[in-house]
This record gives C-alpha cells, sequence and structure tokens, in this order.
C-alpha cells in the first residue's frame, strides 16, 4: 500500500474509533432502519452513463471550486443533466469531505430518483452504516485498501442495507480480485468495476491506465472509467473503449455550468457507444 493509501487508511479508522465512541453501531443500525429507502440505480439502455461527483478538495490539485458551492443545488443539477448517480466525497483531511454534505445531496436528490454515493476510505461496515444513515444508495469500495475478509465485510454489510458498491481497482491485480469478489456475490449486490487511473504514488492521473486495464474488466457489470475524464473528448474514448459509467469531480467542479457539461459528457459517450 503507498504512503498516500495508509494515511488515508489510518485516518479512516481514527474516524471510525471516534464515531463509535459517540454512536454505538447498534443504535447507528437502528438509524440507517429509520431512513427512507434510498432510490435504485438506474443505467440507461444507451450504454453509457455518467456519476458526478461532489469533491471540493483534490489532494493533488487543492480546492476545485471558487464558485460559491452550494451542494444542494449542485447535485441536483447533476440530476437534472443526466447523472444516474452522484458521488459525494466525505474524507475531511485532504477532501475537505463531510457526512454532513452526503446526507445534504441525498436530500437534494431523493425527489429527482437519483442516488447518493459515498465516495470515502471506507475500512469498517460503521462506515456503510453511516452512509445508509445519511441517506446514500451506494458506497465505493477501494479493494486495495484492507484484507480479503474486510472487504467482504463492506460489501455483506452494504448487502444487508440494500447499497450498490463500486468496487475500484488501480491495477490488474485489483482488477484479478474484483473478478473473484463479483463471481462470489453474484445476485447479491448491485456491483459495479471502475478503475482509477490515478497514480497513488505521485497522485497524478494518467488517463492511459484507462484503455490499457479495460480489456480486463468483468464484462458482466457495469465498467466505471474513475478520474482522466475532463472532456467530451475523453467521455467518447473511454466510452470506445468499453466503459458503461464515466466517473467525473474535478473537471465538474471547476467548471462554470457543471450542468452543461455534465450534458455534453453524457451525449459524447453514448455517441461513442452507439458507433459500436
Amino acid at each position: 500500500m503507498t504512503a498516500f493509501l495508509e494515511e488515508m487508511a489510518a485516518g479512516s479508522r481514527e474516524r471510525v474509533r471516534l464515531a463509535k465512541r459517540a454512536c454505538s453501531e447498534a443504535a447507528l443500525e437502528s438509524q440507517a432502519r429509520s431512513v427512507r429507502a434510498p432510490s435504485r440505480l438506474q443505467l440507461d439502455a444507451s450504454g453509457f452513463d455518467l456519476i458526478a461527483e461532489l469533491k471540493l478538495r483534490s489532494p493533488a490539485a487543492g480546492p476545485l471550486s471558487t464558485h460559491g458551492d452550494n451542494v444542494e443545488q449542485r447535485v441536483a443539477a447533476y440530476a437534472r443533466a443526466g447523472a444516474a448517480a452522484v458521488s459525494v466525497l466525505t474524507e475531511p483531511s485532504r477532501f475537505d469531505g463531510a457526512l454532513a454534505h452526503l446526507k445534504s445531496a441525498a436530500r437534494a436528490l431523493e425527489p429527482l430518483a437519483v442516488p447518493a454515493m459515498r465516495k470515502d476510505f471506507l475500512v469498517d461496515p460503521y462506515q456503510v452504516l453511516e452512509a445508509r444513515a445519511a441517506g446514500a444508495g451506494g458506497v465505493l469500495v477501494i479493494l486495495r485498501l484492507l484484507p480479503r475478509e474486510g472487504i467482504t465485510a463492506l460489501l455483506d454489510c452494504a448487502r444487508a442495507q440494500g447499497l450498490f458498491v463500486l468496487l475500484e481497482a488501480f491495477d490488474a491485480d485489483d482488477i484479478a480480485f474484483m473478478h473473484e469478489l463479483i463471481a462470489a456475490h453474484r445476485g447479491s449486490n448491485q456491483l459495479l468495476a471502475g478503475v482509477n487511473c490515478r497514480d497513488l504514488a505521485t497522485l497524478e492521473v494518467v488517463p492511459e491506465r484507462l484503455i490499457e486495464l479495460a480489456p480486463h474488466l468483468p464484462m458482466t457489470v457495469p465498467r466505471v472509467a474513475e478520474s482522466g475524464v475532463i472532456s467530451v473528448a475523453d467521455a467518447g474514448r473511454v466510452a470506445a473503449a468499453g466503459y458503461t459509467v464515466a466517473l467525473v469531480g474535478s473537471a465538474l467542479m471547476q467548471g462554470r455550468d457543471p450542468g452543461a457539461l455534465a450534458g455534453a459528457l453524457l451525449a459524447a459517450g453514448r455517441a461513442a457507444r452507439g458507433a459500436h
């Protein structure tokens, strides 16, 4: 594991420790049961969709928006532009995230029937319960962050809570593990197979990795290109390579009209899929 992931995992474990002192797992599970069921992730028949991201800061690029962000207005703009889901960063130390952002996003997205997804460095099923209690419909799970039993515990909790899971891979070894997990959990979770093309040592984006790794991804679940999609040309490129979803954060956060950009990315990706 790289120094960055070790730092994120350690911070995540400390957040869990403090959260459990404030609210027991049993009490949190009770809260999660009392929250209205989230919207289901619905993917378009065209074969290409967008997960738009709320990310206030990037460890590599710093603050991502100077446009006076209102969480609810921004995620609603994403949904109205056609995003199938909205990813919400909740990691506080390097991404300026918070569970409160997830809760606000889920509240704004509910009448639009679009689920929110918690994106964080999850290390404990308690954090899956936090996501559900905040109104999320899905969570991201980083495959190399935990040993197999830890990943399985997260997936089991997500299944019990009715959440979809985006499995995040960085290389071919991660993808091999992903194949095993999808085979083992077939039919029990709504799983998505993602490739993050960020170099974890330098934190730089390496878009070529999306194309290199695409042929190795499972074909039985939606395939998600994470990072590296900043333009309509990029959306067309990853769609042509076989990805059925693009997760886009930085470009949408930095743009002055995120709704228009989201719509343009969708149109480009769907045109490319249609051509294939």
